[in-house]
């Protein structure tokens, strides 16, 4: 028998793979050998999750792993003219039956041919959706979009949930969207700890957050940033409706707003600025654009109601003197403004963003060291690190001949309605008639909203593809399903851009069952249907690999950083990207210089009324931050309805790791003790929660770690219909109940965190609701 030790790489951290005699048997956290005196021992540690790390082996052999293709009977039968109204059951004419991969590549070659000659590019939706591997190679969604770009175009989805609303907005009000971007920059965390007297976290700095990074990490440095800056003394607040946002030893104040107020508070701390003389008017007027007009919204000049602390007050449900004491903290020294991605997932996301950049703008502290903004301190690790950008390398999309794109959060709106015209960020958007899904690296039954409507939309199209290395809700609504490898079962290179990390990802053990890299079944599908040579450039994964580090290499030749030939990087498993010269500060050449730094905005400055947004003619987005109530909130909510936060699970990445759990579903939901006395519901009891959109089990965790009149419920469980009572999800997904809405006309983005539900003990024969 032969074990042996390698070094590999996933989205939740480096680990440490185990392999005895081909099988993979034990996952754990990396620890980089031989660290300097001058790297932590938390640092060199790695510091990722245990638990997540050591899922692997059950991943990899779950029972839910695919061996090898299936197809829907009915399909096999009937092809396009079965119809869709079968995916998902599980009677014999809809079951999942075994197909040979030489059947099913000519069935799926067969498909594309046909949607392509009769009805277009436009209707094969390709734009796969979600965090698949941490390889840069085999990276799912870039796969599936240079495969279709190269058989003739596609529908491709434009935009992300993670932080949709920002990606549109930003661009109006920065120019791009890199102050949010997973690769772009924030003000570094040495920056913070040396400059900043307060932190003002909106949404909270919640630490299971940092478990994760897109494109993995080598170390998970936020818990020790955030005690350095403690340790320096800087202070923290942190507002959001749950504690468990605030992470421990720092000391901060906790503030519990209303979900979804957060846009008001920043709007009235503003306005108290241009109130007490604190306004910085000489940057302003350098640095910023629209400034007087969004002074006077205010002020109440435009609409009639001064955006006061009483008036925030009312609308947060906070007692005026909480918000007086904040101003006060943030009236003096150097502070740094940061908002979560969740807090723009809401019934006009774009808002607070927008209104956070205008509350730094008063404050004037834009581009200084530890002041200003910056987004997504508690949305995933890594942000504030300071590592030097451009060396993890990436496949470049072809040309889309299509040239069609939905938003993100938009397909199933999209699906159901062929040919209805949409607004979207200053244009008219007619929805393609969408027959054939491409899906591969992502689960819309976990990222979709109102998972009920997802399911009817998914039926519409008649053929539906799927890549998935298990048997997930979206590869059991399939018509053919190709097994899928795990990045265990494959070579590439890995790593994120706020890392100091680059690591190759050896192939650890041969493919379960019949599975195989989506790039193999992809270059076999091109040769049917002519197109290889475009998709795979004539390279197999190995020069493929090399390639990709070439660029690295050159990245490297521009910097005068020495960069390891293939070879060494590969026998090596990783490679430390040496350090940058200073620490990062979001916009600080801007700020120094707005001429020669001049934005790509319009005006070349920081919008604050975007006349172009004004052009647009969007009642639900105006062309200056403002206070918009939303569709669904507890100022409008029935005395027993509940507002309902959806945040990731603590121990998964979305849906991914909850094959590997050993199953205590339904997911757990938190509710206040007084919330959960009032409806007669206990600690551990199984409770539905439920609205007009449908309903979903759960576990009550009864605590007084958030506010009343709020629920929380993470979204990693697989969604699991009850087949004997309509419209009931079993296994704890809440987003059968939130709602397919988006941000507004400029965004489209998802509304998750807008919702409102009801809740009560369960019973099989009560509560049906």
């Amino acid at each position: 028998m032969t074990v042996r030790t390698t070094t590999s790489l996933c989205h939740w951290g480096a680990f440490d793979a185990t392999v005895d005699d081909g099988r993979l048997t034990a996952a754990r956290p990396w620890s980089e050998p031989n660290a300097g005196a001058e790297t932590s021992r938390a640092e060199a540690s790695g510091g990722a999750d245990p638990d997540m790390i050591g899922a692997w082996p059950d991943m990899v052999y779950s029972p839910q792993r695919i061996d090898r293709p299936h197809a829907r009977r009915s399909f096999l039968k009937h092809r396009h003219k079965a119809g869709g109204d079968g995916r998902g059951r599980t009677d014999a004419d809809n079951e999942m039956v075994p197909i040979s991969w030489e059947t099913a590549l000519s069935i799926v070659a067969d498909e594309l041919t046909r949607v392509y000659d009769d009805h277009g590019p436009a209707s094969v939706f390709g734009g796969s959706y979600g965090w698949s591997s941490a390889g840069r190679f085999h990276h799912a969604r870039t796969q599936i979009r240079r495969f279709l770009a190269a058989a003739g175009g596609y529908t491709d989805q434009i935009g992300n949930y993670s932080w949709g609303a920002a990606h549109a907005i930003l661009p109006h009000v920065l120019g791009s969207a890199d102050a949010v971007a997973v690769a772009g920059a924030a003000t570094s965390w040495e920056s913070i700890t040396r400059e900043t007297d307060t932190v003002v976290a909106f949404g909270g700095l919640n630490p299971k957050n940092w478990r994760v990074t897109s494109g993995g990490a080598g170390n998970h440095q936020m818990p020790r940033y955030l005690d350095q800056a403690r340790a320096a003394g800087v202070e923290f607040v942190i507002l959001s409706p749950f504690a468990q946002d605030v992470p421990d030893g720092i000391d901060a104040q906790w503030i519990a707003p209303r979900p979804n107020s957060d846009t008001a508070i920043m709007l009235a701390l503003a306005r108290q600025a241009v109130v007490d003389g604190r306004a910085d008017r000489s940057f302003l007027a350098r640095h910023v654009e629209g400034h007087e007009r969004f002074i006077a919204y205010l002020a109440g000049d435009t609409d009639g109601v001064e955006k006061s602390l009483e008036w925030a007050a009312g609308i947060s449900d906070l007692p005026v003197a909480t918000l007086q004491q904040l101003w006060h903290k943030i009236r003096r020294g150097r502070v740094m403004l940061t908002a979560s991605w969740s807090l723009q997932r809401a019934d006009h996301g774009e808002q607070p963003y927008w209104a956070l950049i205008a509350l730094a703008a008063m404050l004037g502290q834009i581009g200084q060291p530890g002041g200003g903004f910056s987004f997504g301190y508690g949305s995933v690790n890594g942000v504030g690190a300071s590592a030097r950008r451009g060396y993890i390398p990436s496949m470049r999309d072809l040309p889309n001949p299509a040239k069609s794109g939905i938003p993100a959060a938009a397909f199933t709106d999209a699906f159901l309605n062929p040919g209805r015209e949409t607004a979207f960020n200053g244009r008219a958007l007619v929805y393609p008639d969408i027959r054939l899904v491409y899906w591969a690296g992502g689960n819309p039954f976990h990222h979709g909203q109102d998972l009920f409507r997802v399911e009817q939309a998914w039926r519409r199209p008649e053929t539906v593809i799927v890549h998935e290395p298990w048997w997930t809700a979206t590869a059991r609504r399939a018509d053919i399903v190709l097994p899928a490898t795990t990045s265990a079962e494959r070579n590439d290179i890995g790593g994120s851009s706020r890392d100091p990390f680059v690591f190759f990802m050896p192939k650890l053990i041969e493919p379960v069952g019949a599975a195989r890299d989506d790039f193999d079944i992809l270059r076999d599908l091109a040769g049917h249907l002519g197109c290889r040579s475009t998709f795979d450039e004539g390279r197999d994964e190995d020069a493929w690999l090399r390639h990709l580090w070439s660029r690295t290499q050159d990245q490297g030749a521009r910097d005068g950083v020495s960069v390891p030939d293939f070879e060494t990087f590969r026998d090596a498993g990783y490679w430390r990207v040496p350090a940058q010269d200073r620490p990062d500060v979001l916009l600080s050449e801007f700020r120094a210089d707005p001429d020669a730094h001049a934005l790509a905005t319009p005006s070349g400055r920081i919008e604050l009324y975007s006349t172009r947004i004004e052009g647009f003619g969007y009642d639900d987005c105006p062309p200056h931050p403002a206070w918009m109530a939303p569709g669904e909130w507890l100022g409008t909510a029935d005395a027993d309805e509940l507002h309902l936060i959806t945040n990731q699970p603590a121990k998964q990445l979305h849906s991914q790791l909850y094959q590997a759990r050993k199953s205590d579903a339904p997911a757990k939901v938190d509710i206040n003790a007084a919330d959960a006395e009032a409806r007669g519901i206990g600690d551990g009891d199984t409770v539905r929660l439920w609205n007009a959109r449908g309903a979903c089990l759960a576990t009550a965790r009864v605590g007084d770690q958030l506010r009343r009149g709020v629920v929380v419920m993470p979204t990693g469980a697989w969604f699991d219909p009850d087949p004997d009572e309509h419209g009931l999800e079993r296994n704890g997904n809440p987003n059968a109940l939130t709602a397919d809405r988006t941000t507004s006309s400029l965004g489209r983005a998802c509304t998750a965190l807008s919702a409102l539900v009801r809740v009560a003990p369960y019973s099989n024969n009560h509560n049906k609701g």
